[in-house]
């Protein structure tokens, strides 16, 4: 995927859906434990050492995995690539459960899952089709059954 890094900071200084300091391990071999802020924003996962105010990464939440691996952790990795593994430990099990909950819904698949029920939805109610108007309502990412390729 594409990106300008500039309109990535822009979006990474936005407010963000939910924000925390927990420990994270990337997945590079070795890699331990260190604290950082994450910081949720529509669909990405900003992180950032805790007393830096730009980003040092962040993931695009879409075509992954966010798996509970144990207690007070869960973990992020990519269908295409499963070996590149996040690993994040909470302060509680209950905030562990908010990020996984928070995470999902932030995921692309979610969110055209959510497009494509409340269009049948807007369409059974009045009849139209609500993405009619946009000119986009036969495009393929928004049908049913079909996949973002």
């Amino acid at each position: 995927m594409r990106y300008n890094e500039r309109e990535l900071l822009s979006l990474a200084r936005q407010p963000a859906e939910k924000a925390a300091e927990v420990l994270m391990r990337l997945p590079k071999k070795g890699s331990v434990l260190k604290k950082r802020l994450v910081k949720l924003v529509v669909n990405f996962l900003f992180y950032f050492r805790t007393d830096e105010a730009e980003p040092i990464g962040a993931l695009l939440l879409e075509q992954c995995r966010i798996i509970k691996e144990e207690e007070n952790v869960f973990s992020i990795s990519f269908v295409e690539e499963p070996e590149r593994k996040y690993c994040f430990e909470c302060d509680s099990e209950e905030q562990c459960q908010e990020w996984i909950e928070a995470l999902k819904r932030a995921s692309y698949e979610f969110m055209r899952r959510s497009l494509i029920f409340y269009r049948n939805e807007i369409q059974k109610m009045t009849g139209k089709d609500p993405l009619e108007q946009y000119g986009i309502s036969e495009e393929a990412r928004f049908q049913l059954g079909t996949r973002k390729q």
